[in-house]
């Protein structure tokens, strides 16, 4: 990466590119370490595992060419998920483009509550709302080989992509996934809707999402960033089974004004605010 770098003129070995990988992303990335990894296997084509077990194996001038571009472009901001296409979320390899936000490690909380509403064993129906890249959708229906399932986003691309990893996890005989605005094309109610849907106010974006992410995942609309979540909150009760369970993500900084939103349009229903794996108010559940 520079003129001065001791190991020009030599064959880079694995335990060396990682390691300046490290160093090169840690002013950048609370991660390096993790991202040097990721993107070296994903160069070499092997598992982080095999990479780890390999220290002293010597790149090829192309692999170290083509990791040093991906390490430059991480310490850019550009997400580790667009560049490798891939992100591990619910212990499932799923499929990542532009196109979309990246799953965050936070909404396998609501992929948790999802399947403690649905039946182990047997037939149920569920929605993802704003589905992206598919990934609750995905996570929810491979634990669960008796549901019937469905998911909505606005965007075409979005919709693509969720149906590459419907295919990829081999739950398309179980999924349909529609583009559409929110509930809207949902052909009947379901038991269970989850929705994670844009909830960022303007301007409160971090600089890297704001840059690399699409604007329309991120940003919820008007000041508060709640506009979509509140159009979805106006149409969920159309939709949903009596005795039936909606999940949200939110910011934590909004579950307890979601969570009073949802009382008034559900006044009957059991509404709760949980904590994600990081410990905040984020995920808001109506239980009719």
């Amino acid at each position: 990466m520079h003129n001065s770098d001791p190991f020009a003129g030599t064959p880079l070995t694995i335990g060396d590119a990682l390691r300046r990988g490290k160093e090169t992303l840690a002013p950048r990335s609370s991660t390096a370490r993790l991202d040097a990894e990721i993107l070296l296997a994903d160069v070499l084509g092997m598992s982080r595992a095999a990479l780890l077990a390999r220290p002293t194996e010597p790149l090829t001038r192309i692999a170290e060419a083509t990791y040093d571009g991906l390490i430059a472009r991480r310490r850019e901001g550009e997400p580790v998920a667009y560049l490798t296409g891939h992100k591990e979320f619910y212990e499932l390899d799923l499929l990542i483009t532009r196109d979309v936000l990246v799953p965050r490690p936070e909404t396998e909380s609501v992929v948790d509550i999802c399947l403690a509403a649905l039946p182990e064993e047997g037939e149920a129906t569920f929605a993802d709302i704003g589905t992206g890249s598919g990934a609750i959708l995905v996570a929810v229906a491979t634990q669960r080989p008796g549901l019937r399932a469905y998911a909505t986003d606005i965007s075409p691309e979005a919709v693509d992509l969720a149906r590459r990893n419907s295919r990829l996890h081999n739950i398309t005989s179980r999924v349909t996934i529609y583009v559409g605005n929110l509930c809207e094309p949902l052909p009947e109610p379901v038991a269970v809707i989850a929705a994670n849907l844009p909830y960022v106010p303007p301007g409160e974006a971090s600089p890297d999402v704001a840059t690399w992410e699409p604007n329309v995942a991120v940003f919820g609309g008007g000041d508060d960033g709640t506009a979509l979540i509140r159009q979805f909150l106006d149409q969920a009760p159309h939709y949903l089974l009596p005795g039936g369970t909606v999940v949200m993500e939110t910011a934590h900084s909004q579950g307890r004004a979601i969570s009073r939103l949802a009382q008034k349009t559900f006044p009957d229903a059991q509404v709760e605010v949980h904590k994600d794996l990081a410990g905040y108010d984020r995920i808001v559940t109506i239980a009719t």
